[in-house]
């Protein structure tokens, strides 16, 4: 008995460990998307619009231009045209309308800690 229930453990963590998200992030490459994002303990609303070379966001009344690096089809950073401010993106899943992200700062400060956050963006165009 006790060998069976062994058996079963290992068979369910050998399937689970092989276990990958969806991730088909060519879809998302380019497009139109819109967001959440807190500000404080506000949720409020932004929207961006991706081409193979610049994204273009939308929010708080402000539009803000950055530059488009792509390393693979689910890796990619963003480099503020104006303030040169570099952020690193990766898709680590999708739907059929949606890809989720960690985002983090693409340089590295020795003097402060690495913060990685997640978000969704939703593909609306």
């Amino acid at each position: 008995m006790v060998k069976k229930i062994s058996i079963l453990i290992i068979t369910c963590l050998l399937f689970s460990s092989c276990y990958q998200p969806e991730r088909d992030c060519e879809k998302y490459k380019t497009g139109s998307f819109k967001f959440t994002y807190e500000l404080g303990e506000i949720v409020k609303e932004g929207k961006f619009t991706r081409d193979e070379k610049y994204s273009v966001d939308y929010y708080e009344n402000k539009i803000d231009s950055a530059t488009v690096r792509w390393f693979n089809d689910c890796e990619f950073v963003l480099q503020d045209i104006h303030s040169k401010t570099a952020i690193h993106y990766k898709i680590i899943s999708t739907t059929d309308s949606s890809y989720t992200f960690q985002y983090k700062s693409a340089v590295k400060d020795p003097n402060k800690e690495l913060i990685v956050k997640t978000g969704t963006a939703f593909k609306i165009k």
